[in-house]
This record gives structure tokens, C-alpha cells and sequence, in this order.
């Protein structure tokens, strides 16, 4: 049986909410780039819309773990990886001045995000065993 905690729950709405920003930059990439001042061309919109779509696969298949009646630990382990991957991507930006430095609210928060996720991992994997 699942422990439905906190860290269940927060886990739950940063699925979400990775599967819907991730769908607003692939419907609306100029618009989030615009946000976080980072050059708008055909290319970067192209390019930003791809990893929104990465966001909303990623995010979807959490929240499916996440809902499913047994625990999918793999599931939860690479969709750490991707917010570890994601903070890193972000801060990079910021750092060469592709994005503007509010973005690295953005990186921080994935970092925590990732930091949840792995340690919910752990957690997850020894009731699995």
C-alpha cells in the first residue's frame, strides 16, 4: 500500500505542473522565453518546444507512477534524473546569459524537485525489495 504523505502529495503537483508548463511551452514557446528574456527566433522556439514536450512525457509518466496502485521506482528515479538534468540546463543558461536571472528560481526549483524525487525514490525502492 502506498504512504500517501506529503511527499506524496508534493510530488503529485510537481508532476502536474511539469506536464502543464510543458505543454504551454510547446503551444506558446515565445511566450515563456519572452518570460524568462531569453532570445525569441524560429530556432529557440523550435527547440523550446521540444523540451516542453520532454516536460509534459516526463511529468505525465510521474503523475502516472504516482496514481498507479503499486510503486513504479524506475519511473520516479529518471524523472529525478531529468529535474537534476533540467536545474543544471537553467542555471547553465542564466550563467552564459541566455536567460535572465529570475530563471534560476526556475533551476532551484528543480533541484528541490529533484532532491524529493530521488529521496522518495530511496524510500520507494526498500518497500519495493
Amino acid at each position: 500500500m502506498k504512504q500517501k504523505d506529503w511527499v506524496f502529495v508534493v510530488l503529485l503537483l510537481i508532476a502536474a505542473s511539469t506536464a502543464l508548463t510543458g505543454a504551454v511551452q510547446v503551444i506558446a514557446p515565445a511566450f515563456i522565453l519572452r518570460l524568462l528574456s531569453a532570445e525569441v527566433t524560429v530556432t529557440s522556439q523550435h527547440f523550446f518546444a521540444i523540451v516542453g514536450m520532454f516536460m509534459v512525457l516526463f511529468g505525465g509518466a510521474t503523475l502516472h507512477a504516482l496514481l498507479s496502485s503499486r510503486h513504479h521506482p524506475v519511473v520516479i528515479l529518471w524523472s529525478s534524473f531529468q529535474k537534476f538534468g533540467a536545474a543544471g540546463a537553467v542555471a547553465l543558461g542564466v550563467q552564459h546569459g541566455v536567460f535572465s536571472s529570475l530563471a534560476i528560481i526556475v533551476a532551484v526549483v528543480d533541484l528541490l524537485s529533484g532532491l524529493l524525487a530521488f529521496w522518495y525514490w530511496l524510500r520507494i525502492k526498500r518497500e519495493s525489495d
